[in-house]
């Protein structure tokens, strides 16, 4: 028997190409995340007592000047990092920090929001005698449920790049509404006063 060196190997198939992305269903876990926190949030805030106040800073007048002005902060340091996300994406230009930035951004702008929202939650709950406090209250536990789910898949690999601007935007728009149902109605019916 005598071996043509010049005809083609015959191997085995060839295995299947890999699948473009993780399954559907693993998005599942952020967004079941994401509604425990903010049901559970809801249901705190509707079944507690309201205390009626939390906390109040010297050199405020009152806690809703506090609020006011903590939820215009970090709606400040949202906007920072919404600009911060557009330099990384390539939508506008910025410097080589710009990921320093937007990560830093981010933080100050939830640590800021934290106490606004236990204030909320502890001293007047989940209301609904009109429809602005009712959008504030649903829109405040929509805001912490979306912001566990963002945090969960900031450490996932191989997320489709649509998913993070998703479900930061969604973020981002829940606070700038929370802003406008709290802190802006604030100033316009007390003034900007502190």
């Amino acid at each position: 028997m005598t071996v043509d060196p010049n005809a083609a190997t015959q191997g085995f198939p060839s295995p299947k190409p890999a699948r473009g992305g993780p399954h559907p269903a693993r998005y599942l876990v952020p967004a079941l995340v994401a509604a425990a926190v903010a049901i559970a949030l809801g249901v705190y805030g509707k079944v507690h007592d309201p205390a009626g106040t939390a906390f109040n800073l010297a050199g405020f007048s009152s806690t809703g000047a506090v609020k006011s002005w903590l939820a215009t902060v970090s709606l400040f340091f949202a906007l920072v990092q919404l600009m911060s996300a557009l330099m990384l994406y390539g939508k506008l230009p910025g410097p080589r920090w710009s990921s320093t930035l937007h990560r830093w951004s981010g933080r100050v702008a939830f640590l800021v929001a934290v106490p606004v929202a236990v204030h909320c939650l502890y001293a007047l709950g989940y209301q609904t005698f009109e429809s602005r406090v009712f959008w504030h209250s649903l829109l405040g536990c929509f805001f912490f449920g979306a912001f566990s789910a963002k945090m969960l898949l900031l450490r996932w690999e191989r997320l489709p790049g649509w998913m993070l601007p998703l479900v930061g935007g969604l973020v981002f728009t829940a606070l700038t509404l929370i802003w406008l149902t709290s802190a802006f109605w604030f100033f316009r019916t007390f003034g900007v006063t502190t």
